[in-house]
Protein backbone atom coordinates (compact mmCIF):
# COMPACT_ATOMS: atom_id res chain seq x y z
CA UNK A 1 0.00 0.00 0.00
CA UNK A 2 1.29 3.44 -0.92
CA UNK A 3 2.36 5.67 1.97
CA UNK A 4 0.13 8.62 2.79
CA UNK A 5 1.23 12.23 2.83
CA UNK A 6 -0.01 13.92 6.00
CA UNK A 7 -0.02 17.66 6.60
CA UNK A 8 -0.43 19.18 10.08
CA UNK A 9 -0.87 22.94 10.44
CA UNK A 10 1.00 23.90 13.61
CA UNK A 11 0.72 27.65 13.16
CA UNK A 12 -1.54 29.69 10.88
CA UNK A 13 -1.32 33.32 12.02
CA UNK A 14 0.41 36.26 10.41
CA UNK A 15 3.11 38.28 12.19
CA UNK A 16 0.99 38.74 15.33
CA UNK A 17 -0.22 35.53 17.01
CA UNK A 18 -3.51 35.24 18.87
CA UNK A 19 -4.94 33.00 21.56
CA UNK A 20 -6.02 30.56 18.84
CA UNK A 21 -3.39 30.99 16.11
CA UNK A 22 0.33 30.48 16.51
CA UNK A 23 3.11 31.70 14.26
CA UNK A 24 3.76 29.90 10.96
CA UNK A 25 4.76 26.24 10.97
CA UNK A 26 3.56 23.26 8.92
CA UNK A 27 4.64 19.62 9.21
CA UNK A 28 4.63 17.19 6.29
CA UNK A 29 4.93 13.49 7.14
CA UNK A 30 5.69 10.92 4.47
CA UNK A 31 7.28 7.49 4.61
CA UNK A 32 9.68 8.24 7.46
CA UNK A 33 10.32 11.85 6.44
CA UNK A 34 9.08 14.59 8.76
CA UNK A 35 9.61 17.91 7.04
CA UNK A 36 8.92 21.14 8.91
CA UNK A 37 8.11 24.21 6.83
CA UNK A 38 9.01 27.29 8.89
CA UNK A 39 9.37 27.38 12.64
CA UNK A 40 7.61 30.33 14.22
CA UNK A 41 7.79 31.13 17.92
CA UNK A 42 6.16 28.41 20.03
CA UNK A 43 6.33 25.71 17.36
CA UNK A 44 7.78 23.08 19.69
CA UNK A 45 4.84 23.54 22.09
CA UNK A 46 2.48 23.05 19.16
CA UNK A 47 4.19 19.69 18.57
CA UNK A 48 3.45 18.69 22.15
CA UNK A 49 -0.17 19.76 21.95
CA UNK A 50 -0.85 17.37 19.08
CA UNK A 51 1.37 14.66 20.56
CA UNK A 52 3.96 14.77 17.79
CA UNK A 53 7.59 14.07 18.60
CA UNK A 54 9.92 16.84 17.35
CA UNK A 55 12.83 14.39 17.51
CA UNK A 56 11.41 12.77 14.39
CA UNK A 57 11.96 15.92 12.29
CA UNK A 58 14.30 15.14 9.40
CA UNK A 59 14.42 18.50 7.59
CA UNK A 60 13.49 22.11 8.22
CA UNK A 61 12.67 24.39 5.29
CA UNK A 62 12.76 28.11 6.04
CA UNK A 63 10.82 30.38 3.70
CA UNK A 64 12.50 33.60 4.90
CA UNK A 65 14.01 35.14 8.00
CA UNK A 66 11.24 37.35 9.33
CA UNK A 67 10.77 36.63 13.02
CA UNK A 68 7.30 35.10 12.82
CA UNK A 69 8.71 32.32 10.62
CA UNK A 70 11.93 31.48 12.49
CA UNK A 71 11.90 32.56 16.15
CA UNK A 72 10.92 29.05 17.26
CA UNK A 73 14.09 27.61 15.73
CA UNK A 74 16.57 28.25 18.60
CA UNK A 75 14.29 26.64 21.17
CA UNK A 76 13.50 23.69 18.96
CA UNK A 77 17.17 23.01 18.18
CA UNK A 78 18.01 23.23 21.90
CA UNK A 79 15.24 20.81 22.83
CA UNK A 80 16.46 18.32 20.23
CA UNK A 81 19.96 18.49 21.70
CA UNK A 82 18.62 17.87 25.22
CA UNK A 83 16.38 15.05 24.00
CA UNK A 84 19.03 12.86 22.43
CA UNK A 85 18.38 13.75 18.81
CA UNK A 86 20.76 11.46 16.92
CA UNK A 87 20.28 12.38 13.26
CA UNK A 88 21.77 15.05 11.05
CA UNK A 89 19.43 18.03 10.99
CA UNK A 90 19.16 19.49 7.50
CA UNK A 91 18.09 23.14 7.36
CA UNK A 92 17.31 24.69 3.98
CA UNK A 93 16.51 28.28 3.14
CA UNK A 94 17.07 31.22 0.82
CA UNK A 95 20.26 33.21 0.36
CA UNK A 96 21.56 34.34 3.75
CA UNK A 97 20.36 31.29 5.67
CA UNK A 98 23.88 30.05 6.52
CA UNK A 99 24.77 33.37 8.10
CA UNK A 100 21.49 33.67 9.98
CA UNK A 101 21.78 30.18 11.48
CA UNK A 102 25.40 30.75 12.45
CA UNK A 103 24.64 34.07 14.13
CA UNK A 104 21.48 32.73 15.78
CA UNK A 105 23.37 29.85 17.40
CA UNK A 106 25.97 32.32 18.72
CA UNK A 107 23.37 34.34 20.64
CA UNK A 108 22.82 31.70 23.33
CA UNK A 109 24.76 28.87 24.99
CA UNK A 110 23.68 26.17 22.57
CA UNK A 111 24.89 22.70 23.53
CA UNK A 112 25.12 21.05 20.13
CA UNK A 113 25.05 17.27 20.38
CA UNK A 114 24.20 16.49 16.78
CA UNK A 115 25.22 17.64 13.33
CA UNK A 116 23.44 20.54 11.62
CA UNK A 117 23.85 21.01 7.88
CA UNK A 118 22.61 24.29 6.38
CA UNK A 119 22.03 24.83 2.67
CA UNK A 120 20.88 27.83 0.67
CA UNK A 121 18.68 26.41 -2.06
CA UNK A 122 17.00 27.13 -5.37
CA UNK A 123 15.46 24.76 -7.90
CA UNK A 124 15.49 21.01 -7.20
CA UNK A 125 17.61 20.58 -4.09
CA UNK A 126 16.83 17.20 -2.52
CA UNK A 127 15.84 13.80 -3.92
CA UNK A 128 14.43 11.03 -1.75
CA UNK A 129 13.54 7.47 -2.71
CA UNK A 130 10.37 8.48 -4.55
CA UNK A 131 10.02 12.22 -4.01
CA UNK A 132 11.96 15.42 -4.38
CA UNK A 133 11.91 18.98 -3.03
CA UNK A 134 12.27 22.16 -5.03
CA UNK A 135 12.45 25.86 -4.23
CA UNK A 136 11.58 29.06 -6.05
CA UNK A 137 12.49 32.61 -5.10
CA UNK A 138 9.53 34.82 -4.19
CA UNK A 139 9.18 38.60 -3.67
CA UNK A 140 8.85 39.71 -0.06
CA UNK A 141 11.47 42.43 0.49
CA UNK A 142 13.99 39.90 1.84
CA UNK A 143 15.28 36.68 0.26
CA UNK A 144 12.32 34.34 0.33
CA UNK A 145 11.54 30.86 -1.04
CA UNK A 146 8.39 28.97 -1.90
CA UNK A 147 8.70 25.17 -1.79
CA UNK A 148 7.13 22.14 -3.43
CA UNK A 149 7.09 18.53 -2.26
CA UNK A 150 6.73 16.31 -5.32
CA UNK A 151 6.05 12.59 -5.02
CA UNK A 152 6.90 10.87 -8.29
CA UNK A 153 4.83 8.30 -10.16
CA UNK A 154 5.58 4.79 -8.92
CA UNK A 155 4.76 1.41 -10.42
CA UNK A 156 3.84 -0.76 -7.44
CA UNK A 157 3.24 -4.47 -6.95
CA UNK A 158 -0.36 -5.52 -6.29
CA UNK A 159 0.26 -8.03 -3.49
CA UNK A 160 -3.10 -9.76 -3.86
CA UNK A 161 -2.58 -10.32 -7.57
CA UNK A 162 1.00 -11.40 -6.94
CA UNK A 163 -0.15 -14.04 -4.46
CA UNK A 164 -2.74 -15.40 -6.88
CA UNK A 165 -0.26 -15.46 -9.75
CA UNK A 166 2.10 -17.94 -8.12
CA UNK A 167 5.20 -15.83 -8.82
CA UNK A 168 7.32 -15.94 -5.65
CA UNK A 169 8.78 -12.85 -4.07
CA UNK A 170 12.41 -12.38 -4.97
CA UNK A 171 14.76 -10.80 -7.53
CA UNK A 172 12.25 -11.08 -10.38
CA UNK A 173 10.00 -8.52 -8.68
CA UNK A 174 12.53 -5.76 -9.33
CA UNK A 175 11.97 -6.28 -13.07
CA UNK A 176 8.19 -6.33 -12.59
CA UNK A 177 8.48 -2.97 -10.79
CA UNK A 178 10.28 -1.63 -13.85
CA UNK A 179 7.34 -2.67 -16.00
CA UNK A 180 9.17 -5.64 -17.52
CA UNK A 181 7.58 -9.05 -18.11
CA UNK A 182 9.37 -12.05 -16.61
CA UNK A 183 9.41 -15.85 -16.93
CA UNK A 184 9.40 -18.35 -14.06
CA UNK A 185 9.22 -22.14 -14.35
CA UNK A 186 8.31 -21.81 -18.01
CA UNK A 187 5.43 -19.41 -17.36
CA UNK A 188 5.32 -15.79 -18.49
CA UNK A 189 4.19 -13.14 -16.01
CA UNK A 190 3.15 -9.77 -17.42
CA UNK A 191 4.03 -6.67 -15.42
CA UNK A 192 0.75 -4.97 -16.31
CA UNK A 193 -1.18 -7.84 -14.66
CA UNK A 194 0.70 -7.58 -11.37
CA UNK A 195 1.16 -3.84 -10.89
CA UNK A 196 -0.73 -0.59 -10.47
CA UNK A 197 0.31 3.02 -10.93
CA UNK A 198 0.69 5.00 -7.75
CA UNK A 199 0.18 8.46 -9.23
CA UNK A 200 2.48 11.25 -8.20
CA UNK A 201 1.40 14.11 -5.94
CA UNK A 202 2.49 17.71 -5.60
CA UNK A 203 2.05 19.95 -2.56
CA UNK A 204 3.22 23.55 -2.78
CA UNK A 205 3.95 25.94 0.08
CA UNK A 206 3.96 29.69 -0.56
CA UNK A 207 4.39 31.12 2.91
CA UNK A 208 4.93 34.87 2.28
CA UNK A 209 5.14 36.82 -0.96
CA UNK A 210 3.71 39.65 -2.96
CA UNK A 211 1.92 38.88 -6.20
CA UNK A 212 4.45 37.93 -8.87
CA UNK A 213 4.41 35.96 -12.15
CA UNK A 214 6.63 33.16 -10.82
CA UNK A 215 3.99 31.74 -8.49
CA UNK A 216 1.62 30.24 -11.06
CA UNK A 217 4.27 28.31 -12.97
CA UNK A 218 5.88 27.03 -9.76
CA UNK A 219 2.68 25.69 -8.16
CA UNK A 220 1.10 24.50 -11.43
CA UNK A 221 -0.98 21.31 -11.14
CA UNK A 222 -0.48 21.03 -7.37
CA UNK A 223 -2.80 18.63 -5.59
CA UNK A 224 -2.70 21.08 -2.70
CA UNK A 225 -1.60 24.70 -2.67
CA UNK A 226 -0.90 26.03 0.83
CA UNK A 227 -0.50 29.76 0.50
CA UNK A 228 -0.51 32.92 2.56
CA UNK A 229 -3.71 34.95 2.44
CA UNK A 230 -3.02 37.88 4.71
CA UNK A 231 -5.47 40.44 3.40
CA UNK A 232 -9.05 40.69 2.21
CA UNK A 233 -9.13 42.51 -1.10
CA UNK A 234 -12.78 43.41 -0.69
CA UNK A 235 -12.04 45.71 2.24
CA UNK A 236 -10.77 49.22 2.76
CA UNK A 237 -7.25 49.42 1.33
CA UNK A 238 -6.95 45.59 1.28
CA UNK A 239 -5.20 45.37 -2.07
CA UNK A 240 -3.13 48.45 -1.31
CA UNK A 241 -1.96 47.02 2.03
CA UNK A 242 -1.09 43.69 0.41
CA UNK A 243 1.10 45.49 -2.09
CA UNK A 244 2.66 47.74 0.56
CA UNK A 245 3.59 44.88 2.89
CA UNK A 246 4.35 42.43 0.06
CA UNK A 247 1.62 39.93 0.87
CA UNK A 248 -1.36 38.43 -0.97
CA UNK A 249 -5.11 38.90 -0.77
CA UNK A 250 -7.57 36.01 -0.73
CA UNK A 251 -8.72 37.02 -4.19
CA UNK A 252 -5.18 36.92 -5.53
CA UNK A 253 -4.55 33.45 -4.07
CA UNK A 254 -7.73 32.18 -5.68
CA UNK A 255 -6.73 33.62 -9.04
CA UNK A 256 -3.35 31.90 -8.70
CA UNK A 257 -5.04 28.58 -7.88
CA UNK A 258 -7.35 28.87 -10.87
CA UNK A 259 -4.59 29.77 -13.33
CA UNK A 260 -2.31 27.05 -11.96
CA UNK A 261 -5.09 24.43 -12.12
CA UNK A 262 -4.50 23.21 -8.59
CA UNK A 263 -6.94 20.79 -6.99
CA UNK A 264 -7.29 22.27 -3.49
CA UNK A 265 -6.48 25.70 -2.03
CA UNK A 266 -5.57 26.14 1.64
CA UNK A 267 -5.39 29.70 2.97
CA UNK A 268 -2.99 30.33 5.84
CA UNK A 269 -0.98 33.20 7.42
CA UNK A 270 -4.34 34.65 8.46
CA UNK A 271 -4.23 38.26 9.60
CA UNK A 272 -5.44 39.02 13.12
CA UNK A 273 -8.04 41.22 11.40
CA UNK A 274 -9.81 38.05 10.26
CA UNK A 275 -8.59 35.52 12.82
CA UNK A 276 -12.03 35.24 14.40
CA UNK A 277 -13.86 35.31 11.08
CA UNK A 278 -11.72 33.67 8.37
CA UNK A 279 -14.94 32.97 6.46
CA UNK A 280 -14.55 36.43 4.94
CA UNK A 281 -11.35 35.27 3.25
CA UNK A 282 -12.88 31.96 2.18
CA UNK A 283 -15.93 33.65 0.70
CA UNK A 284 -13.74 35.99 -1.33
CA UNK A 285 -11.60 33.11 -2.59
CA UNK A 286 -14.55 30.86 -3.41
CA UNK A 287 -15.98 33.42 -5.79
CA UNK A 288 -13.05 32.54 -8.04
CA UNK A 289 -11.88 29.11 -6.86
CA UNK A 290 -14.55 26.97 -5.20
CA UNK A 291 -12.31 24.37 -3.57
CA UNK A 292 -10.86 26.84 -1.06
CA UNK A 293 -10.48 26.48 2.69
CA UNK A 294 -8.99 28.61 5.46
CA UNK A 295 -7.01 26.47 7.88
CA UNK A 296 -6.63 26.85 11.62
CA UNK A 297 -4.02 25.56 14.05
CA UNK A 298 -3.95 21.75 14.35
CA UNK A 299 -5.98 21.12 11.19
CA UNK A 300 -4.72 18.09 9.26
CA UNK A 301 -5.31 16.54 5.87
CA UNK A 302 -3.99 13.47 4.07
CA UNK A 303 -3.27 12.66 0.45
CA UNK A 304 -2.85 9.02 -0.61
Amino acid sequence: MAAKIKITFLGTSDAIPSDSRNHSAILLEYNGENILFDCGEGTQRQFRKVKLNPCKITRILISHWHGDHVLGLPGLLSTLSLSGYNQTMHIYGPVGTKTFVKEMLKTFAFQQNYEIVVEEVSGKFFSGKDFYLEAKEMTHGVPCNAYSFIKENQLRIDKKKLKKSGLPEGPLLSKIKQGKDVEFNGKKFKAKDLTYLDEGKKISFVMDTSLNPKIVSFVKDSDALIIESTFLEDSERGKELASEYKHLTAKQTAEIAKKAKVKKLFLTHISSRYGKNPKLLVDEAKKIFKNSEAVKDFDTFEIK
